[in-house]
């Protein structure tokens, strides 16, 4: 475990699946605002059955209960969600270290409309690689693949 600013960061548990599903969600419907409540609720199932069970994921807690969470795919990361109420806090840059001191390099993948993360990765060292136009369900949505050297 590894504690910032008040934060510690372990390991993820089984039990935590449901929470962080729902921490999923309410940073998704901030983050995506571009997407379908239904596509979102769509994937929050496969979040919950699909994405937490296959991927290594580290939670942060703020006072003993989870805030937020990375997945990874190797040094890949999937996903980084922080729940709205603790945004700006920079969780979620310690959760980015975290990972980056386990793995060296690392690759994400974000929206281009997403204009938060895109400038979020940017000031944690990420560069713009690739971009697809359209996004992992086939939506017409930009994503911008992003590296960051080791």
């Amino acid at each position: 475990m590894k504690h910032v600013h008040g934060a510690t960061i372990r390991a993820y548990s089984p039990t935590d699946c449901d929470r962080l599903a729902d921490i999923w969600l309410e940073a998704s419907r901030v983050g995506h605002p571009f997407l379908s409540e239904a596509d979102l609720l769509d994937q929050q199932v496969k979040v919950r059955n699909i994405y937490l069970p296959q991927a290594e994921n580290w939670v942060i807690e703020l006072d003993g209960k989870p805030a937020g969470f990375i997945g990874l795919i190797d040094d890949f990361i999937g996903g980084l969600f922080i729940g709205p109420s603790a945004h700006g806090l920079g969780l979620g840059k310690a959760l980015v270290l975290h990972v980056a001191g386990l793995k060296g390099a690392l690759d994400v993948e974000v929206y281009a409309d997403n204009d938060a993360a895109v400038g979020f990765y940017r000031r944690l060292g990420f560069a713009e690689t690739l971009r697809h136009a359209q996004d992992d369900e086939g939506r017409p949505l930009e994503v911008f693949r992003m590296h960051r050297p080791a």
